[in-house]
Formats: structure tokens, sequence, C-alpha cells
């Protein structure tokens, strides 16, 4: 026992065993530093209108015009390297009459896509129509999109009577992070023996009047959420009437159809809109345009409808308000009323910067 014992501590084998022993442990410590955790690093970027720091490590880049969002550094996942976006649609033109106080629809509001992760861009109120998945970014510029709003149409005398001749145009697409928000539909004109076509879009138009023939139903309103993405981007625009009731649907708002016609030649209201709060102050945005009406005009939804318009005393359909996507109210024709104008979209980005 005593040798063994020797030749494990001491003379050439301990030498021997000593210097396996201390390599091998040297080798292990230079491996563990080699394979540590990479340091954290965080997304930064310019672009934007404007730019603001908020809750001290986040920041918020507002495009209420084209530009670009350009990337210098990515970030990694041990920091962040993704970004919540908000992107809204300009809104729809409202739809008139073509006779002497025929109605048209509120214009559709623009669709409004919104995406909020707390791990991404910290604590704040998204709203109902928002995603978790926020977008991944790498080091480039990415194009910002601001879609104008859809006209409003403008009444004449002799104008013709066909499918098309007094809708409001749909509303441009907003885009940016590989992320496209659909234009508002426009709002449905109103006729003697047709209703213009009323137009599909993030949300929809509302349908107009149809005073012939007999029994004529009531004119649909447009299909919101189009092209279908998830969440939905928008909601239906309300119907208008048929025979002896004459009035607009409401515009499709981000959150609330667009209401039916009334009774007795009242429009419908537009739908509301969504709250959400992505630069840290709540505001609602994509509301719908009120539809017209022959005695009481019917507002826009919340979030920058415009309001219908009203055939006495002479009132214009309003416009949407700009960089909210609201859609512009109906129009009646009583000589040159107008629908209104959609309000042009907004593009919004959130992030960690440190």
């Amino acid at each position: 026992m005593r040798d063994l014992k020797n030749k494990l501590t001491s003379g050439k084998n301990t030498k021997n065993t000593q210097s396996r022993r201390g390599k091998s442990f040297g080798y292990q410590v230079l491996g563990f530093g080699a394979g540590g955790a990479a340091a954290a690093a965080f997304v930064a970027a310019s672009g934007g209108n404007t730019v603001a720091t908020v809750d001290t490590n986040f920041k918020v880049h507002t495009f209420t015009g084209p530009g670009t969002f350009s990337v210098s550094c990515a970030g990694n996942e041990a920091g962040n390297n993704k970004v919540d976006y908000m992107v809204v649609a300009g809104g729809g033109g409202g739809g008139i009459g073509f006779g002497s106080g025929f109605c048209g629809g509120g214009g559709g509001a623009g669709g409004y896509r919104e995406s909020k992760s707390a791990t991404t861009s910290g604590c704040w109120s998204a709203s109902p129509l928002a995603t978790s998945a926020s977008v991944e970014v790498t080091a480039q510029g990415y194009a910002i999109v601001i879609g104008n709003g859809g006209s409003g149409t403008i009444g004449c005398s002799g104008c013709g009577n066909g499918p098309n001749v007094k809708a409001g145009t749909n509303g441009i697409n907003s885009s940016g992070l590989g992320i496209t928000s659909a234009g508002g539909g426009g709002g449905a004109g109103g006729g003697r023996s047709a209703i213009s076509v009323v137009g599909n879009g993030g949300s929809g138009g509302g349908g107009g009047y149809q005073n012939s023939p007999v029994g004529a139903p009531d004119g649909a309103g447009g299909t919101g959420n189009t092209p279908p993405v998830s969440p939905a981007q928008g909601k239906n625009g309300g119907a208008g009437p048929g025979v002896g009731n004459n009035s607009g649907g409401g515009g499709g708002g981000a959150t609330v159809v667009g209401a039916n016609h009334g009774p007795n030649g009242n429009g419908g209201a537009g739908g509301n809109g969504a709250t959400g709060s992505i630069n840290n102050s709540p505001v609602i945005r994509a509301g719908g345009g009120g539809g017209s009406s022959l005695n009481s005009p019917k507002s826009g939804g919340d979030g920058g409808g415009g309001n219908g318009a009203n055939n006495s005393p002479a009132v214009n359909g309003q416009n949407g308000s700009t960089n909210t996507g609201g859609g512009g109210g109906g129009g009646v024709r009583y000589s040159t009323g107008t629908g209104g104008n959609g309000g042009s979209g907004i593009v919004i980005i959130r992030y960690r910067f440190q």
C-alpha cells in the first residue's frame, strides 16, 4: 500500500499527472470563456416625422407621410431585435346621390393593423386588433408608405345613373415592415334605378339609396377586412335603403360595423375605430364616415370619421380627419353637394433601444 500511494503522489508519475490535470483544467476554462453568452445589443434606427423616447428605454417613430425606417443596428436576442407597429391606411370617400336629394353612403375606414409584445416594446395599451407577433428587423432601410384618403363625390346635373357613377373612391393602402393595411371602401351613391357599386376594403363603405323599381331591396354595405388578414383589420359598412326611405348607410370602422339606414330618411352612423397608445397617448383611429340623410346628419365613427351630409338645411359630407384613416361622410345631391374625402393614414413603430 505504501508503494502504491507513493507512486500516485510523488515522483515522475506525480509530475505527469499534475501536468495532464493542469492542461485539462486550463482548456476547460478557456472553453468556458469562448462559449459564454453574447453581450446584449439593441435596435438602433432613424426616420419618421417625429422620433420620441418614451418610458426611458423605448423609442417611437411616427410617419405621417412617406419615408424610410433606417435600421443601422439590428440588435440581438440577448437585447432586442424586434419592433412593434401600427399601420393605418387611408379612409374611403363618401358617395352621393345622383338625383336631387338622393343620398350616398359613408366611406369605410382605412385598415388598422397593430402588434404588441411586452418584451419588444414595453408596457402600453394596444387595441383589440393587435397581434403579439412583432417584426424582427435587419440592418437595412424599410420603405414606409402612407395611404391618402379616397375622394368624395361631387353632385352634378345630368351625370348619368349607372353603376359606379357617384361612388366615393377607395382609400390608398399604407405599408411598412412587410405589413400592408388596405384602404377603406368608398361609400355607394344613390340613384333613380341603380345603386352604384359600394367599395370593399380595410373597412367597407356604406350602401346607397335606390328609389326604383318598387320593392327594391336595401343596398348592401361594403365588406371589411378585404383582403382578409388575422386579426381582422376592419368591419363591414351599413346598408342603404331601398324605395321609400332616402338615406345612406354608415361606413365601417376598425372595431364596429357601420350602422344601417334609419327610419324617416335618417342615415346610418359610421362605425367606431380602435384605440391604442403605442406612443404612450391613447388615440382612437379608423372611424367610418356617417351616411347622408334627408333630415338629420349622422355622425362619423369615433376615430376621425366624417359626418354625413344633410339635405335640409344643406350640409355637405365632412372629410375624414388627417392621419387617422377616417372615412368621409356620405353626400346628398342638392345642386353641387359633395361627399367627404377620406382621411390619410399613419404608421408608428416602437422598440426597445437600450
